[in-house]
């Protein structure tokens, strides 16, 4: 299958009874969350996530996916010690993980999926449309590390959609903004920033990475056919089980369909069928 090569296989998965580090408000109805699980974060890649246990009363009864935003902890050669995700409250799961507290303990499964592939021989571009942004921000600190920083392009509906620019700024990246009203940035899509940034530099980016709704990747992807740029796409659907069993999150590929959770999520763009 044509993605499999180019993706940052998962070498392990653990469960872990994680205990909750923080749990903040970064923005209004967006939290982000740091869970103690060193064993998930020893091994969690870019573009991987984990299903966390929301609540210990069984009510809802599933796991809720979250990409990993960040893994803390390992500085000066330690092991990392903790997960973090970025989440918005949209219904009864995150209402309830947004209710946790310091010592609170939830139970996770991960790291989960295939994640994204790190090519460092020119400067990379992300594109994050709306909570599409959450695992680019550890995406960009990989890179970062790795080689030189490149062009963060982030997209929302309105400026309060609009996070983690200050991270990426912090790891030395270009941000540039779009908001579909115009109140931040560019008004228009996060893909016309792309088209603009693709047609005015003299450069040649070696990877164009999003995540987002899947018209803003359907969009990536035929830009990045059209430039002849390799691309990778982490996709957003409904991962009810996380594992690969309950086949809820299937996609069409170039070799019929896969599975979002253990195939995914992130897939190279030119192997997705629309």
């Amino acid at each position: 299958m044509p993605p499999m090569p180019e993706m940052t296989m998962k070498k392990a998965m653990f469960q872990e009874k994680a205990q909750v580090v923080s749990n903040t408000a970064v923005a209004q109805n967006y939290y982000r969350m740091s869970l103690l699980s060193p064993m998930v974060a020893a091994e969690a890649r870019p573009g991987q996530f984990i299903e966390v246990q929301v609540s210990q009363s069984g009510e809802p009864l599933l796991r809720r996916p979250f990409g990993v935003h960040s893994v803390l902890g390992g500085h000066a050669g330690r092991k990392p010690t903790s997960v973090s995700i970025l989440y918005e409250i949209r219904g009864k799961g995150t209402q309830a993980l947004a209710a946790k507290k310091p010592g609170d303990i939830c139970d996770i499964l991960g790291p989960l999926g295939n994640g994204f592939s790190i090519r460092t021989k020119r400067y990379p571009i992300l594109i994050a449309g709306g909570m599409g942004v959450a695992p680019l921000v550890y995406l960009a600190e990989k890179i970062s590390v790795a080689g030189p920083p490149g062009i963060v392009l982030i997209g929302g509906k309105t400026r309060k959609q609009i996070l983690c620019k200050k991270e990426f700024e912090k790891l030395g990246y270009d941000v540039k903004i779009s908001t579909d009203d115009g109140s931040l940035g560019h008004k228009g899509y996060v893909t016309d920033l792309l088209d603009t940034e693709l047609s005015t530099t003299d450069y040649r980016p070696s990877t164009l990475y999003a995540c987002g709704p899947k018209a803003m990747l359907k969009e990536v992807s035929r830009i990045a056919g059209e430039k002849n740029i390799p691309a990778q796409l982490s996709l957003e659907e409904h991962m009810a089980c996380g594992i690969g069993a309950c086949l809820g999150c299937v996609v069409k590929t170039a070799d019929g369909y896969r599975r979002v959770c253990k195939d995914g999520p992130v897939f190279a763009a030119s192997a997705v069928e629309w």
